[in-house]
């Protein structure tokens, strides 16, 4: 994304239908434009008279497989990629319109998404973005396991994996997300799993939709899916980009360096939790960097 100091939404209404990984149902995925500072908000359009849910840290009830979020009797699973692909692109506000619980998975990445909205359009609004904007580092650990924030003028984000598995290994990342460009180096990048832990999963009735179609599935030694992978450090690509759908429950973007070592969902929202907690290590405002182009 650019960065751009004021609000972005989208042009017009796109859509999409998919299955979900984890319950094999199809639903169908309507992205709507939105009001300054609406920010972004699901709606469950197979419940009528349910309020919409707006995405923040407060409504995740679920980080066990996926993010969940909900409100008042109202859920919906699995909205990582397609937050990602909103914060890639520096969308802020749009209303998510879906008949079911859990979102499409696609191929397993967030490209569907990001070109979705990128062929529909987006469009600037008046009102200014608001940033987190970090003045002092904030660390969690757990373990060999980390996240930390230091200050920086961008909005940058630095990811390490490190997974006994040949195939796998050491990898280690960093994405400006003012310069480098989200649609073509991170978006395609697809989830992953071990063939064993789909077995797993499908014999106690979860991850239906996985398939070869939608994840990298990794033997001892090969990749299953025809083809292999998208970039040689297509893991460590996905990890980031699951970062991004995990910190933008913050509900704004950060002005800061975030560096993960060997993280997940679970660690990266109890960092937001510790971040939000932690109000003399950061300010709100339209941010301090000057604003650059890709």
């Amino acid at each position: 994304m650019k960065k751009n100091h004021r609000q972005l939404t989208l042009k017009k209404a796109v859509s999409c239908s998919g299955i979900g990984v984890h319950s094999g149902r199809t639903t169908t995925v309507t992205i709507k434009p939105a009001d300054e500072n609406h920010g972004i908000r699901f709606k469950r359009t197979d419940l009528p008279g349910t309020s919409t849910i707006k995405v923040l840290f407060k409504t995740v009830v679920d980080t066990s497989l996926a993010t969940v979020i909900g409100e008042n009797g109202a859920i919906v699973s699995t909205i990582e990629h397609l937050m990602a692909a909103f914060t890639g692109l520096g969308i802020d506000n749009a209303l998510v319109e879906i008949d079911g619980h859990e979102m499409p998975i696609m191929d397993g990445s967030a490209q569907a998404f990001a070109a979705m909205i990128v062929n529909g359009g987006i469009e600037e609004q008046d009102a200014l973005k608001c940033f987190f904007v970090v003045t002092d580092p904030i660390t969690i650990n757990d373990n060999e396991k980390s996240v930390t924030v230091t200050p920086d003028p961008g909005f940058k984000i630095t990811c390490t994996i490190d997974f006994d598995h040949p195939l796998i290994g050491y990898q280690h990342l960093t994405f400006d997300l003012f310069n480098d460009n989200f649609q073509e180096e991170i978006s395609p990048a697809r989830t992953f799993g071990f063939v064993q832990d789909l077995e797993y999963l499908k014999k106690f009735g979860l991850g239906r939709g996985g398939s070869l179609e939608n994840a990298v599935v990794i033997d001892r030694d090969r990749i299953l899916n025809q083809g292999g992978l998208r970039f040689a450090n297509e893991f460590v690509r996905h990890k980031l980009l699951d970062c991004l759908g995990d910190f933008s429950l913050l509900g704004m973007p950060i002005q800061g360096h975030i560096k993960t070592f060997k993280s997940g969902h679970a660690l990266n929202h109890a960092f937001i939790k510790k971040l939000l907690m932690e109000r003399h290590s950061w300010t709100t405002g339209p941010g301090t960097g000057e604003p650059t182009e890709q």
